[in-house]
């Protein structure tokens, strides 16, 4: 797969873009709805992808090698899903043919986010997301 191939998977839903937290004992993974700095709230997508890991240091590059190793990717996301052997969900937008899809799932944090400026505690902010 070819880097632009890799990078077309991403569906635009900004999941892995917001804080989640990893309990200590026993490792579990818990969602919020507040934003990294980088991420627009309303297109979901990161205002400087190039720069981001400059920008943000414990941002994660996501590569094929990684993907299978991050609990924390959304069950949704297509890197997992692919790297589970799964199919794509219909409102992927390589399969509806249309970017706005994941919105109208209501699969993406469009309209659900808030800036981690604003957030105070993520504890206050523990969110479940639609599988």
């Amino acid at each position: 797969m070819t880097a632009a191939e890799w990078e077309s998977l991403c569906d635009g839903c900004g999941r892995c873009c917001l804080h989640k937290l990893e309990d200590e004992d026993d490792g579990t993974i818990s969602y919020t709805n507040v934003a990294c700095e980088l991420l627009n709230i309303g297109t979901c997508r990161c205002r400087d992808y190039v720069g981001r890991r400059r920008r943000v240091p414990d941002c994660v590059q996501l590569t094929p090698e990684v993907v299978g190793t991050l609990a924390w990717l959304p069950s949704t996301c297509a890197y997992r899903l692919l790297s589970e052997g799964k199919a794509l969900a219909w409102w992927h937008p390589l399969v509806s043919g249309d970017p706005d899809s994941v919105h109208r799932a209501g699969i993406s944090v469009r309209g659900r986010a808030v800036p981690e400026n604003r957030a105070g505690p993520l504890d206050h902010h523990i969110v479940d997301w639609p599988a």
